[in-house]
């Protein structure tokens, strides 16, 4: 079955590092849904967080392969809903005439953040799951979204699992 994997990998903060691990997907044909990388509290490390697609065994090979590399500290599969997962997008939208009034509607359902204003449109801010940013964008409908952008999934174990060395 081809299911989600967000992976969380602590890797070193080097020079040509993430291009390493991008090339190892593509040398493979595996594809990247989405990626998200930045220094730790730590800034010899960083940590990725890598949204992927396959069956167990693309898994099981991904991780394996991960493990390889040598900048690769240590890589977790955040899986059994054991981890926070939060996504940032920012969505512009016409706004005028109804539309106004029903996108801040929206936006207060759920929970999200109007951050510009224009007398045609709004740019609405929304955090959440990437479930959640996919329900918001299907119910404003394709209408009125003019432009978006998505920073992909942040995830973290929960409780006391944590990514360390």
């Amino acid at each position: 079955m081809n299911q989600r994997h967000i992976l969380s990998i602590l890797m070193e903060n080097e020079s040509g590092a993430m291009s390493r691990i991008v090339g190892l997907f593509s040398a493979r044909d595996y594809n990247i849904d989405s990626l998200s990388v930045a220094p730790t509290e730590d800034t010899t490390l960083s940590r990725m967080t890598l949204v992927t697609h396959g069956d167990e065994a693309i898994l099981e090979q991904i991780t394996k392969q991960l493990n390889k590399l040598i900048e690769v500290i240590k890589v977790n599969v955040l899986d059994d809903n054991r981890f926070v997962e939060r996504e940032l997008m920012l969505v512009k939208v016409r706004a005028v005439g109804k539309d106004r009034d029903e996108v801040l509607r929206l936006a207060e359902i759920f929970r999200a953040h109007v951050v510009d204003v224009t007398d045609k449109s709004y740019t609405v801010e929304v955090t959440g799951t990437s479930e959640k940013i996919d329900a918001f964008l299907e119910t404003l409908g394709k209408s009125i979204i003019l432009e978006t952008v998505r920073t992909g999934a942040a995830g973290i174990g929960r409780g006391e699992r944590m990514l360390r060395i």
